[in-house]
């Protein structure tokens, strides 16, 4: 979905598909055929916006097989869908029983995930419409903050494959025209938690194709006030490459037992669900909900905010609540200013299957329609802004 700002800009809303588990090209193209076209038919457009997470394998297969690639361009313009975003964190097995701390690895001390985001940067060049000369690929904030803090070693090696990156991307837009940019993408718990622990790394490697990614659950989750945010990163020259637009679990009175056993239905086996408190001493946390909701691991005297992307158009029942508050602040900095702060975003709730169960989709057509009512919120929250639809 393209939207005209009123400053001439256009920017893309597009949803991201790792909420349909896929690690092989074969994969990627039933998610096109059986939810991404779906979703676009519900929503009444000829043309849809998809942040395409490409696994390892179907990754590979593109880049080794260019007619594969030249097919998956093809099939994407012929079921009226469009790239330009791709979602770099996970590498592989995000649809696996369990996900956790894998999906922290490769970090960005591991070669290869410098391979595999430069292999994506050249793919998204070819998939990009012909008429879009930009694309972007949120990425690991560098790596999971153990054995990575403390180390400066690591902290090298990583900014030095960032350089490298750097570098290619500058070499890939002198060969196609295409600008591809990199967003790192903070996250609780990982060595860049906030947008502010982004700004020295990414000063220190100093390439403008190399930014942040501001997910919005993940601003929530860590308390971070969207202006002050957002604004801070501005005055640092830091940009934001791509803004992910999601929500957080948020329990107002964690004390209560209703309100445990509320959050309790939410820790489930699959992904990290990280959990934070303010404190008079500053932000408390834990890696997991269930870590929080079983004991005494975080002081329970102001609100819990989990890691739990939840929907953003159906908030969990009272006594518990979503973020979206702070999702519309962060979008209205974002794109409801003057000009845009960035031209490409991307709803993405992963989580569907991680809900509770009675709150699951149990078919590919309440899955399709959740997803269609989320993408037409950000929509309405778009035009309130004073951006218009395009055809």
């Amino acid at each position: 979905m393209r939207f005209r700002h009123p400053d001439g800009t256009v920017v893309h809303l597009a949803y991201c598909t790792n909420v349909h588990p896929a690690e092989t090209l074969e994969g990627v193209r039933a998610q096109l055929r059986d939810h991404c076209e779906p979703v676009r038919k519900r929503l009444g457009r000829d043309r849809l916006g998809i942040g395409l997470w490409l696994a390892r394998d179907a990754a590979r297969t593109l880049t080794d097989e260019p007619a594969q690639l030249r097919a998956l361009r093809t099939e994407l313009d012929g079921r009226g869908l469009e790239v330009v975003t791709l979602n770099g964190f996970p590498y592989e097995g995000f649809g696996a029983e369990e996900v956790k701390y894998r999906v922290y690895k490769p970090d960005w001390t591991d070669p290869e995930r410098l391979a595999h985001t430069t292999d994506l940067a050249r793919l998204l060049a070819a998939l990009l419409p012909d008429d879009v000369t930009e694309g972007t690929i949120s990425t690991l904030p560098l790596a999971w903050r153990t054995p990575y803090t403390g180390d400066p070693e690591a902290a090298r090696t990583a900014h030095a494959a960032l350089t490298t990156l750097g570098e290619r991307l500058d070499v890939l837009a002198e060969l196609t025209g295409k600008s591809i940019r990199i967003g790192l993408e903070p996250e609780p718990g990982c060595t860049v938690e906030t947008t502010a622990d982004a700004i020295a790394p990414l000063t220190a490697v100093g390439h403008p194709r190399i930014g942040v990614c501001v997910d919005t659950c993940h601003l929530a989750t860590s308390f971070e006030d969207p202006a002050t945010a957002l604004d801070t990163l501005d005055t640092a020259g830091v940009p934001v490459v791509k803004a992910q637009l999601s929500a957080a679990l948020h329990a107002e009175h964690p004390h209560l037992p209703e309100v445990r056993a509320a959050l309790a239905a939410f820790a489930e086996p699959r992904f990290l669900h990280q959990t934070r408190t303010p404190t008079t001493a500053g932000l408390r946390g834990t890696d997991d909900l269930d870590e929080a909701v079983t004991g005494d691991a975080l002081p329970d005297g102001s609100p819990w905010r989990s890691h739990f992307h939840v929907p953003l158009h159906a908030p969990p029942a009272p006594p518990l609540t979503s973020t979206l508050s702070v999702l519309r602040a962060a979008l209205s900095r974002l794109a409801g200013g003057a000009r845009p702060r960035t031209r490409h975003l991307e709803v993405e709730t992963y989580t569907w299957q991680a809900l509770p169960a009675e709150l699951r989709p149990r078919t590919r057509v309440q899955l399709a329609d959740g997803i269609a009512a989320e993408l037409t919120l950000a929509r309405d929250l778009l035009a309130d802004l004073g951006l218009k639809e395009l055809p």
